[in-house]
């Protein structure tokens, strides 16, 4: 008998549609130079180096004018122009796009930030090993290390416990039907209240699993991260 689970295959979606304005860039930030060449082609270049992704699909705004290099793409990795005013809705459009082109719904969509552009392939493959016999699917994610507050006009009214807190990473990990229908319960709404893909899962009633990332894996969201980056990026060189 065949084991349907090793015909399954695993594809990366990157939104890179967005304009990141906390970062203060003129243009978008994962255009910004960054250890030699632009931020999203690091994350593009780390994510291709994961043996058992069979395709990536960089999602970009409609109107993007980026003159890309081909020097250092990926073969098997394509940008569509199908991006949305959101996160969330550029990750939909994306979906939409593979099922159309007739990716299997069943294979897995591991949905990655442009912006995390530090992320190590040791940690893309342990996720998959992790969860591609997960019932649900999973995310990268730390254990806050930090004690948490809550304020209210500037000053401290509480304290957060840090027990059983995660901080919440990417790539996130489900299957492409799951995923495009669980977003596609929210389309109408604009995708209100969905900050990742496991918000969207969560909506179903169902429990992410989390797997441990590196806080290497920071999102690049505001100037003084662009320094730190470039730093991680030539040491390990």
């Amino acid at each position: 008998m065949t084991d349907c689970s090793t015909l399954t295959r695993f594809h990366a979606l990157i939104p890179c549609a967005g304009t990141g304005t906390r970062a203060g860039t003129v243009q978008p930030k994962q255009y910004q130079p960054v250890a030699g060449q632009p931020m999203v082609m690091h994350t593009v270049q780390a994510l291709a180096q994961v043996p058992a992704l069979a395709s990536g699909w960089v999602i970009l705004s409609p109107d993007d004018e980026h003159v890309w290099a081909e020097a250092g793409w990926p073969a098997h990795f394509q940008r569509l122009a199908c991006g949305g005013t959101s996160r969330a809705q550029s990750v939909f459009n994306g979906l939409q796009a593979m099922l159309q082109s007739g990716v299997d719904p069943q294979d897995w969509v591991l949905v990655h930030d442009a912006a995390r552009c530090l992320v190590s392939p040791e940690s893309v493959n342990r996720l998959i090993e992790t969860c591609k016999h997960d019932a649900v699917g999973g995310l990268l994610a730390l254990p806050l290390p930090d004690t948490l507050k809550t304020e209210e006009g500037g000053r401290v009214v509480g304290t957060v416990t840090r027990e059983h807190k995660w901080l919440a990473q990417t790539p996130q990990m489900f299957r492409l039907q799951m995923l495009h229908d669980a977003l596609s319960d929210v389309a109408g709404s604009g995708f209100t209240g969905i900050t990742d893909e496991a918000s969207a899962i969560e909506r179903l009633g169902l429990k992410p699993r989390l797997v441990e990332g590196s806080a290497q894996n920071f999102k690049v969201t505001y100037p003084a991260d662009f320094a730190l980056a470039e730093a991680i990026l030539r040491s390990r060189t």
